[in-house]
């Protein structure tokens, strides 16, 4: 088994995947992609994914863009039952957590970063109170519950997790969310956890 995953080691959206690779125990050759330079609009990294986004995972000569679908394809061939089980109804709760990720949590904790740590020139205001309105909507569906889905951690929580872990960055609280920050804690302690590199901005600085 040759697994390569091309990422850039401030992008949420690669940690996601190193995230779950190292979860699975899975031994995972990482490529930097010099992002500032511009390698991602290169033709070779074009024809990994003609997007010309991070992260990329090649798996012998399957190749597979996007963080929520690299999460899927490693779940379903290498994960089991736990990460992404079968059982309709949670099959489709995950699902709308990815949607999530994709959505909300893109528009809200990680823009409020992009800002910060990136430079990106959207309103910080208007950024950080949608990040905040979702983090509200998570800390009520977290209370009570250890996981986003289920009894078990799953690629709900791993596509969640980092943007949500390093909210602080793009000078959004997590103070107010105690479940979250439980939560947090949680994935952290999971066997095989790899943190993203923190960067001093914002809150965090």
């Amino acid at each position: 088994m040759s697994i390569t995953l091309h990422r850039f080691p401030l992008s949420g959206h690669a940690h996601r995947a190193e995230l779950l690779l190292s979860l699975l125990g899975i031994k995972a050759n990482l490529i930097d992609v010099d992002l500032r330079s511009g390698a991602h609009k290169q033709p070779d990294f074009l024809k990994l994914n003609s997007l010309g986004q991070v992260p990329v995972l090649e798996d012998g000569n399957d190749v597979i863009a996007d963080s929520n679908a690299i999460l899927v394809y490693l779940a379903r061939k290498y994960g089991g039952e736990q990460w992404l089980p079968s059982e309709p109804l949670q099959a489709a709760q995950i699902q709308r957590w990815l949607s999530v990720a994709a959505g909300q949590i893109a528009s809200g904790p990680a823009r409020a970063r992009l800002i910060t740590v990136f430079g990106a020139r959207y309103n910080a205001e208007e950024t950080i109170a949608n990040a905040h309105a979702l983090l509200k909507v998570i800390e009520a569906e977290l209370q009570g519950r250890e996981w986003l889905v289920g009894e078990r951690p799953t690629i709900a929580d791993v596509a969640a997790y980092t943007y949500i872990a390093h909210a602080p960055e793009g000078n959004v609280a997590l103070d107010a969310y105690p479940s979250i920050r439980a939560w947090l804690k949680r994935i952290e302690s999971l066997h095989g956890f790899v943190p993203m590199q923190a960067t001093a901005v914002g809150l965090a600085a």
